[in-house]
């Protein structure tokens, strides 16, 4: 059973008991991230996160380091382009150890000028790696091309020049802005103690912080082209489509569409592309969901010279399932798979933590297992096929990292 909570000061608690498992998960989920950022402030939303592990009125980074391995607990945190989340995993003997550990780590940490310039030289660190991974950097670059101007195109760790100039003001000022208790859930799974409530309620009942109601302008696809040159091994190929946003009714339709697309071994384009042509070795296809919009992406990375062939098989694929649509047997072992990836993921007090806390952020509503396998079950081959239809006749973005810079004619054919 689920329990929500919210306390007095508009934080909100979100909890499953799992009374036969020995573990507890549990996240402080901040709603925001890069799309809340300019370009000025591009990668602050990382670095805050980075920040939060340096030291706290009564803990080193040191010591908060140590306090999680003292008692064999795991301790985490990311940043996306719309959540931030702090997450820990513990036995159940050490919850309320954990929970203060991460609520000291939130509400008192205190940035110390000496260590903010210490996690610069990190950061920008993690910045070079990112670009020495072209199979992970051709995905920034393709949100930035399909979404223009928008935030949701900004990289989620920044520019080497934005954290260089960050200041201690510039990081109190965002987090008193952004890390407000109305934008904060509080996710916990697993076997949690019978007063949980009240010791969270007890660690942040008396956090405050001002409310930024700043509106967001809603982010639109705009189909374009960016070519990156680096001297590769491969040509690293992404094209973009317009997806759906996260509180669609079609969401698990276009879950299903990618998976028969590209996402697994017996896909349309693994298929294709590997086993039949040996363009790539990696080919896969997936779908990000916003909150007001979404990006289906497709990846290969292929041998320099051969970028027009590989082009040519997906959009050959993309027009095939478009005009003809998509078979029985495909949706068929497209569901079957979605609900085994249900199932087996609540397996895991880390992954019903994760989905608690997403649902509330991003969709403020919780479904049962049964309640999504029925959606699941009532998707029609129809529905499908016309989704595919809407999507794939859609304008494409694409991004490519190449040592050269020339536009492959197979995709100018489709963008003209």
């Amino acid at each position: 059973m689920i329990v929500k909570h919210t306390l007095s000061n508009g934080l909100r608690i979100v909890a499953e008991m799992i009374p036969h498992v020995r573990s507890v998960s549990m996240g402080i989920w901040v709603h925001t991230g890069s799309k809340n950022e300019d370009k000025a402030s591009n990668g602050i939303s990382h670095f805050l996160e980075h920040m939060l592990f340096k030291g706290t009125k009564k803990r080193t980074a040191r010591q908060l380091a140590e306090a999680f391995d003292e008692i064999g607990g795991q301790v985490n945190a990311f940043t996306s382009k719309e959540i931030t989340c702090y997450y820990a995993k513990v036995l159940d003997d050490h919850f309320a150890v954990a929970l203060e550990i991460l609520a000291d780590m939130f509400l008192e940490s205190v940035f110390h000028e000496t260590e903010i310039e210490k996690e610069k030289k990190v950061i920008v660190e993690e910045i070079r790696m990112v670009e020495d991974t072209p199979d992970d950097l051709v995905h920034d670059c393709l949100a930035e091309v399909s979404f223009g101007k928008s935030a949701l195109g900004f990289p989620v760790i920044g520019t080497v020049e934005n954290v260089q100039h960050f200041s201690r003001e510039d990081l109190i000022t965002y987090r008193n802005h952004r890390y407000h208790p109305k934008n904060v859930v509080i996710a916990l799974a697993g076997n949690l103690p019978d007063n949980f409530l009240q010791l969270v309620e007890s660690f942040f009942q008396a956090y405050g912080t001002e409310h930024d109601e700043a509106k967001e302008p809603a982010p639109f696809f705009t189909p374009n082209i960016k070519i990156k040159q680096k001297p590769t091994e491969q040509t690293h190929v992404c094209l973009g489509l317009p997806g759906l946003p996260i509180n669609d009714p079609r969401i698990y339709q276009v879950i299903l569409l990618n998976t028969i697309l590209g996402g697994n071994m017996s896909s349309r384009l693994f298929q294709k592309i590997r086993e039949e042509k040996s363009l790539a070795y990696s080919v896969f296809s997936y779908h990000s969901s916003y909150q007001k919009t979404g990006l289906f992406a497709i990846y290969a990375g292929t041998a320099h010279g051969q970028e027009n062939e590989l082009i040519s098989s997906i959009q050959e694929i993309l027009q095939q399932v478009q005009q003809r649509g998509l078979s029985p047997k495909e949706l068929k072992k497209a569901k079957e798979q979605l609900k085994a990836n249900l199932m087996l993921g609540l397996e895991s007090t880390n992954n019903r933590m994760s989905r608690l806390g997403r649902n509330e952020i991003l969709l403020e509503k919780h479904l049962s297992l049964d309640e999504l396998v029925d959606e699941v079950n009532r998707i029609s081959l129809d529905q499908i096929n016309e989704l595919a239809r809407e999507l794939f006749a859609s304008p494409r973005s694409l991004a490519i990292i190449s040592p050269n810079d020339r536009i492959p004619t197979a995709f100018k054919e489709v963008y003209s």
